[in-house]
């Protein structure tokens, strides 16, 4: 037991240490936007850069999400990730109908799924059936 004890408390070092090196490329991603003021003046002459510099807040913003879940992982975390994923792939990338379509329907069910998810922990909440350290994780 105590080995396993050791190796989650690695585990746990081992995200953080990630979680830093995440929020360093994001405050790095910001700065560079913040920097980078001509590409304002592009955006209003060419809708490729506005597709161009929306796909850099993405990746900023599934970056901040990541970061979320890597230091409080539960499964809210990881249904925002996903939904920011897809949302980010439709609106940014070329796709077809059909694709957006097939995007829209796969943001939908992890929205169900997600409220289901809560639905079932305030259940369990209700019936006794979570430990104190259950209810502090979050969601499942």
């Amino acid at each position: 037991m105590k080995f396993k004890g050791f190796i989650s408390k690695i585990c746990e070092l081992l995200e953080m240490i990630v979680a830093v090196l995440v929020l360093i490329g994001i405050l790095l991603s910001i700065g560079s936007l913040i920097k980078d003021f001509a590409i304002f003046h592009e955006i209003l002459n060419h809708m490729e850069s506005f597709r161009t510099y929306l796909d850099q807040i993405f990746v900023i913003v599934i970056g901040i999400e990541f970061l979320q879940m890597l230091c409080r992982p539960n499964s809210d975390n990881i249904m925002e990730v996903l939904i920011f994923l897809v949302a980010r792939h439709m609106i940014v990338s070329e796709t077809t109908p059909m694709e957006d379509f097939i995007s829209v329907i796969s943001i939908i069910l992890l929205c169900v799924l997600r409220r289901y998810l809560h639905v079932t922990r305030e259940k369990m909440k209700a019936e006794g059936r979570l430990s104190e350290e259950e209810e502090e994780e979050g969601p499942m």
